[in-house]
């Protein structure tokens, strides 16, 4: 009798069902037509998992699936191939952003395949900041792709079955493919005509940046139905509760692409309490974005506050009840 290997009760790695890049759950519940909830988690600058567990429970009540972020603003924590890995295990939905700044061509195709190995189904393509806005500005940047190169790239991998190179893959990585975009940051005009090239890179389903003023993301939203993105790629509202007007305004300064007008800071200088004003100001942004044709879900964003998540989102009525363990 011979002895029992490690990884034989390994599942089978299956492909997804037709019509489907992954057949993640945010992939089913996007094409199914429900308004989804995806969240943000902040990685730790920890070694501990259970770090990670904590920040993703908040998380995992009302979101279909939690990003973790590949060092946003060029600085250093965990990594998101690292944190994608443990919460798939754990049985959670997770989103794999990828930075091109970090890593070049031969790299990214290799931690592609292993996050596919790991169960990771969705992934979110990014260029990504510059090293200069991060705090080792002098960490050399790389810069091999940019999103719209990564997007073509995983796309070629999992529809051809082929590296770059030409070498064929035993199995392909089955990958919902993401993209994000700043809608209300200049030039606006452009930005629906930015959002067409990534579509047609691969982009299935878009994550915003940060809205504050709906005007511009409502305008943005209708030259996107003009052009019927709309119905080729699902997009997501980028939202999230400001703690403070101080907090506001360091924002504008110094995160590239968040775009807060004065009216939102005057409001938050009148609160009583400022956080909490904060808080209901998310929650009044996902019900009006939620009218809005052609948008899909929110995507929340709550630095170091992901204990706030589950309350917004149901306060907001966009959700009525917590969501299963999924992945």
């Amino acid at each position: 009798m011979s002895a029992e290997l490690p990884g034989d009760h390994i599942p089978p790695y299956e492909a997804p069902p037709p019509g489907m890049s992954s057949g993640s759950r945010l992939e089913r519940a996007l094409r199914a037509g429900r308004f989804v909830v995806t969240a943000e988690l902040n990685p730790p600058d920890s070694a501990d998992p259970a770090d990670v567990f904590e920040a993703a429970r908040p998380l995992s009540e009302v979101a279909d699936a939690i990003n973790a972020t590949d060092a946003s603003g060029a600085n250093c924590h965990m990594s998101s191939i690292g944190i994608c890995a443990l919460l798939t295990r754990a049985g959670y939905g997770t989103i794999y952003q990828i930075s091109c700044r970090d890593r070049n061509r031969i790299a990214i195709q290799g931690d592609v395949l292993g996050a596919a190995a790991m169960g990771v189904r969705n992934v979110l393509c990014l260029t990504g900041d510059g090293v200069g806005v991060g705090d080792q500005p002098g960490a050399k940047p790389v810069f091999d792709f940019d999103s719209l190169m990564l997007l073509r790239t995983i796309r070629t991998m999992r529809d051809d079955g082929v590296l770059l190179s030409g070498r064929r893959l035993t199995r392909p990585p089955h990958m919902f493919l993401g993209a994000a975009e700043n809608p209300c940051v200049p030039p606006v005009d452009w930005r629906p005509e930015r959002l067409a090239k990534k579509v047609e890179a691969g982009a299935e389903f878009i994550q915003t940046n940060y809205i504050f003023d709906l005007p511009p993301f409502e305008r943005f939203m209708a030259r996107v139905r003009d052009l019927g993105l709309d119905r080729r790629a699902f997009i997501l509202a980028g939202v999230g509760p400001l703690a403070s007007a101080r907090a506001a305004r360091w924002m504008r300064a110094h995160v590239p692409g968040i775009h807060i007008p004065d009216a939102v800071i005057e409001r938050l200088e009148r609160a009583r309490d400022p956080a909490a004003e904060g808080t209901e100001l998310c929650v009044e942004l996902m019900q009006r974005i939620r009218a809005i044709p052609g948008v899909a879900g929110v995507h929340v964003m709550a630095y170091r506050r992901e204990h706030l998540v589950s309350e917004i989102v149901l306060r907001s009525g966009i959700r009525t009840g917590p969501v299963a363990r999924w992945r």
